[in-house]
């Protein structure tokens, strides 16, 4: 894995999701795949995209800071989840945007109309995921 440290920290900010990905063993490799169909995968997303595009006339990855604001809200739970995140791991503006960006592409993978303490939730581990090391 490359060294995450000789990458600047207002680089890194600017990512929304950072994931280690373990080597997968030989052995995994070659057994029959458990997962969903990558057809069953494909529908989903573009269920969320045509959600996205209906709420807002664009996709999530496109919104304005100030569209994030409108169309990201949290619940009550989602916002102090967001809130503890972001004074724990001493996240920036931008972070906080970001989390809630990828939060609502979560809730809309998941049908939800609101995004939730859960969503909120797995955001943040998305963000956090290289951060601690």
């Amino acid at each position: 894995m490359p060294n995450q440290s000789r990458v600047s920290g207002p680089l890194l900010d600017r990512i929304d999701m950072q994931m280690e990905v373990a080597a997968v063993e030989p052995d995994v490799l070659s057994e029959d795949a458990d997962g969903e169909p990558s057809a069953v995968i494909r529908a989903r997303v573009q269920a969320a995209a045509e959600l996205q595009l209906q709420r807002q006339g664009k996709r999530n990855q496109y919104l304005t800071t100030r569209e994030i604001d409108q169309f990201c809200k949290p619940d009550k739970p989602g916002k102090a989840r967001l809130k503890h995140a972001m004074e724990q791991f001493q996240w920036s503006g931008r972070a906080y945007h970001r989390i809630l960006r990828v939060a609502r592409t979560i809730a809309d993978l998941a049908h939800a109309e609101r995004i939730g303490e859960r969503h909120v939730g797995e955001a943040v581990q998305y963000r956090r995921a290289l951060r601690d090391r």
